[in-house]
């Protein structure tokens, strides 16, 4: 798979001038490494002088952080992109303009054809997102016309130079330490869309968390494609993602430390050492489970079986303790799968205990090999395995929240409730839900008295609150 020519991307060009005073919408679209990217372009156009947030009305450009994992996601990208050109039409009939900059893994597969018919005006292809800022700034000064700027990533170990102050968007920091995947799942177009493995140096990494943790934020996460490949980068000795760990946790006023997903076989042991030395690690782990079946696991090209997973699970909370929250995803209706095998999956999400669950049919992704696979699960069986995993996943939530009822947790205000009587939502450490009476400022951490739980989501009251960005 192959994507167009970038074009003039690496050509001088004077700096324009449209971003001071612009209001830009960011819509991140996939998994945490977007997050990270949305972040970084939005904290790059902040210190430009744009007003780069999660609101749309008003705004004057929108940049789509976008996803391609599967056809859903495909679908969503160009929903976001009708849904910004729709509200820039509003003040284009009185003579205005709006821009609309697409990157990430739709922005690198999508034909330049389609997305000037969808009315994108910046496509930026992965690898070169750093790029994105400059390219706003040409396309709303008037710089010309429609900007294409993507390569080919198959042989492309290049670290897309992006880099984060504080958040802008939301509490906690999303560090992305990791680019690239070459495990190759039979259905996955990830590798293809992303590139090769590429690691961000060690001395890189720990330069941005001491900024973001200096400026105030309490939690890092640290994510990649696939992050349990990170390797120090390129020429420099820094060890594995247990070394990571260990360094990232000594850094001073660091509060909470989590991973973002991590594949299971990356669970080694030297990776579970460091995360039980660690006084800042959340007793979270998010470890893809896709199916519970050894024949759909090997179709799938996994690399681990049914019982080897459980084992994995077990590990974990022998070294990290009983009340580690293990949340997974799980790929239902793969080609193949029979019913035998689906009951199988069903079976190995309560044998692990699982928490949280996210639940996706097979989507088949071109030029993949499960697209070509035969057997394929007809859709009403796909809708009614996924409403049947989800329903599970609510349930084993639920039952792994409720433990924590008449206990106190450390919760990272994010919403925050302008009621009468005032309130807030977050995460708790373990990554869980909580809604909570009481004041906080988001960014704050509250310890917060367990009272109740609904629905997968623990109910409280707020007693100490600390932390939170300064003015």
């Amino acid at each position: 798979m192959s994507s167009p020519p970038c074009g003039s991307q690496n050509a001088e060009r004077p700096r324009a001038s449209g971003l001071p005073g612009l209001r830009v919408w960011i819509c991140v679209l996939g998994c945490r490494s977007n997050l990270y990217e949305g972040e970084a372009i939005a904290g790059e156009l902040a210190s430009r002088g744009a007003a780069a947030g999660g609101a749309l009305e008003g705004c004057r450009a929108a940049v789509i952080v976008s996803c391609s994992v599967t056809a859903a996601a495909d679908k969503k990208c160009r929903q976001a992109v009708r849904r910004a050109r729709r509200e820039f039409e509003k003040f284009e009939k009185s003579g205005g303009r709006g821009v609309v900059a697409v990157c990430g893994c739709w922005a690198q597969k999508v034909s330049a054809e389609e997305a000037r018919a969808l009315g994108v005006d910046v496509l930026i292809g992965n690898r070169l997102k750093h790029l994105l800022p400059d390219a706003l700034d040409e396309a709303v000064s008037g710089g010309g016309g429609f900007v294409d700027r993507r390569r080919d990533v198959g042989s492309d170990g290049t670290w897309d130079a992006l880099s984060l102050d504080r958040p802008v968007l939301r509490t906690r920091a999303f560090l992305k330490v990791q680019e690239g995947c070459d495990h190759f799942c039979s259905y996955c177009a990830i590798p293809f869309l992303r590139g090769r493995p590429a690691s961000r140096p060690l001395e890189d990494t720990l330069e941005e968390a001491r900024r973001v943790v200096g400026a105030g934020c309490r939690e890092v996460v640290l994510t990649g494609i696939h992050l349990g490949a990170w390797r120090g980068g390129e020429g420099t000795d820094g060890g594995t993602l247990g070394t990571l760990v260990r360094r990232v946790s000594a850094l001073p006023g660091l509060a909470r430390l989590r991973l973002g997903s991590l594949e299971p076989f990356a669970l080694d042991g030297d990776l579970l050492d460091a995360l039980a030395e660690s006084p800042v690690f959340c007793q979270h782990l998010h470890l893809p489970l896709q199916s519970g079946d050894d024949e759909v696991l090997e179709r799938m090209g996994r690399g681990y079986t049914a019982d080897g997973f459980a084992r994995v699970c077990e590990r974990a909370r022998a070294k990290l303790g009983d009340g580690l929250h293990i949340s997974s995803d799980v790929l239902v209706a793969f080609p193949g799968e029979s019913e035998r095998a689906f009951h199988g999956t069903l079976a190995l999400m309560e044998r692990s205990g699982l928490g949280r669950v996210h639940v996706f049919p097979y989507s088949p992704r071109p030029g993949t090999l499960a697209a070509r696979f035969p057997g394929r699960v007809s859709p009403g069986a796909a809708s009614e395995r996924a409403e049947a995993a989800m329903a599970l996943g609510a349930r084993l939530l639920n039952r792994y929240a409720a433990r924590f009822v008449g206990s106190r947790l450390s919760v990272l205000a994010e919403n925050l409730k302008t009621h009468e009587t005032p309130s807030f939502t977050g995460y708790s450490r373990n990554f869980v839900a909580v809604a909570a009476r009481g004041a906080a400022e988001a960014g704050q951490e509250a310890e917060v008295r367990i009272t109740d739980c609904s629905g997968g989501e623990l109910l409280g009251e707020a007693e100490e609150v600390r932390g939170g960005y300064p003015e």
